[in-house]
C-alpha cells in the first residue's frame, strides 16, 4: 500500500456528532463516488467519483482527534459511509489502520458491492460493518440499484467468515421491498450471515428528492409514500425470523 502521506481520498462531507451510524458518538466520513444507482438515494450528490474534496489520512485523523473525548466517553468511533466507501478501499484501509493505532473503533457503512481483491486488507481493520441490503432477489436488486447482488453476497459471507460483527440495514419501500416475496428471501439471506448482531428496518422517505432536482435529474419514486409503523413492524418480524436460523 502507498504510504498515507501520498494517499488521498475523495470526501463528500463530514458529520462530527453522528448517533445513528454505529455505537456511541461517531465521527462520520461520507466518501465520494458510488457504483450503485439506487432509485431512492438520498445522497445523490455523492455518486460522481470525481466530486468532493481530496483529503489525506493525516488530515482526517486530525479532525477525529478534536472529538476524541466524546468518542471515547460514549463508546463511539469513526464510521465511513458514502457514496460507497469500498470504491476507495485502499484509502479507507489506511484510515482504519491509523484509527486502530489510536484506539478508535471503526465502522464501515457499505452496500457490500465490492471487488474482494481490493477490500480484504480494509476488512482486517474493520470492527463493525453496517451492511445495507437493497434487495435479496437479484433481478429486483438490479431494478432498484442497476447492479446485481452476487458481489454483495460474497462480501457478506467473507466478512462473516472473518468474524466481523454485522448490523443489517434494510430500507423498506412500499411496492419495492415490502412484500413477503421481498422480505422472506432477505430473511433467508440474513440467516446465512453468521455474525449478524442487529437488524434495522429503515422506513423509506423522499427527503433527498430535492438533490435530484438540483442536479437536473428526475426522481423516479415521486409519489411513493413512507411505510406505516405497522408495515415496519411486520418487516422487522419477518427479517428477525431469519436471524437466528442455523
Amino acid at each position: 500500500m502507498t504510504g498515507n502521506k501520498e494517499l488521498y481520498g475523495r470526501v463528500h462531507s463530514f458529520e462530527t456528532f453522528g448517533t445513528v451510524d454505529g455505537p456511541g458518538i461517531r465521527f462520520v466520513v461520507f466518501m465520494q463516488g458510488c457504483p450503485l444507482r439506487c432509485l431512492y438515494c438520498h445522497n445523490r450528490d455523492t455518486w460522481d467519483p470525481l466530486g468532493g474534496k481530496q483529503y489525506t489520512v493525516d488530515e482526517i485523523i486530525d479532525q477525529v482527534s478534536k472529538y476524541m473525548n466524546y468518542i471515547k466517553a460514549s463508546g463511539g468511533g469513526i464510521t465511513v459511509t458514502g457514496g460507497e466507501p469500498v470504491l476507495q478501499a485502499d484509502f479507507v484501509a489506511e484510515l482504519f489502520k491509523r484509527c486502530r493505532e489510536i484506539g478508535v473503533h471503526t465502522a464501515l457503512d457499505t452496500s457490500g458491492f465490492a471487488d474482494m481483491d481490493r477490500v480484504r486488507e480494509l476488512l482486517c481493520y474493520t470492527d463493525l460493518i453496517l451492511l445495507d441490503i437493497k434487495h435479496a432477489v437479484d433481478e429486483k436488486h438490479r431494478a432498484i440499484t442497476g447492479v446485481g447482488n452476487s458481489r454483495i453476497r460474497e462480501f457478506a459471507f467473507y466478512a462473516a467468515q472473518k468474524g466481523i460483527p454485522i448490523w443489517i440495514r434494510y430500507v423498506l419501500i412500499p411496492g419495492y421491498t415490502d412484500g413477503e416475496e421481498d422480505l422472506k428471501p432477505a430473511a433467508e439471506f440474513i440467516s446465512q450471515i453468521k455474525t449478524v448482531e442487529k437488524i434495522e428496518v429503515l422506513p423509506y422517505h423522499s427527503m433527498g428528492a430535492f438533490k435530484w432536482d438540483k442536479l437536473g435529474q428526475k426522481y423516479l419514486l415521486e409519489g411513493v409514500e413512507s411505510p406505516t409503523e405497522e408495515q415496519v413492524k411486520k418487516a422487522r418480524d419477518i427479517l428477525e425470523s431469519g436471524k437466528s436460523v442455523d
